[in-house]
């Protein structure tokens, strides 16, 4: 199991985890949001276009909080109102950005 040293969090930018291994990973709230592990998202298909040339205002992506699931996990709220995803630490450190670029090699 991952474990982390010290996680920081950013309401407008995301968060940083400092593992016990020495690893940092950053998430940006937007890859977070949209690598939400819930059963809804994971289900979720693409957004439908709009036929309205007048698309409705979203305000920009932020952290309303974030809480501990036991001492395996991450419960982040957004605001958009999801708040459903358990982000397990065994699974943000498979989902860091720098190693899966590592893995996968440029594009």
């Amino acid at each position: 199991m991952h474990a982390p040293d010290r996680i920081a969090v950013s309401r407008s930018r995301g968060l940083t985890i400092h593992w016990q291994d020495g690893h940092t990973s950053h998430y940006d709230l937007r890859y977070l949001r949209d690598h939400c592990p819930c059963a809804a998202c994971a289900v979720r298909e693409a957004p439908a276009e709009s036929a309205s040339p007048f698309p409705l205002f979203t305000p920009a992506l932020r952290i309303e909080g974030v809480e501990p699931v036991g001492s395996y996990a991450l419960s982040i709220h957004f605001n958009d109102g999801h708040r459903t995803g358990i982000y397990s630490f065994d699974y943000l450190r498979r989902l860091c950005p720098h190693c899966l670029g590592a893995q996968t090699g440029p594009r």
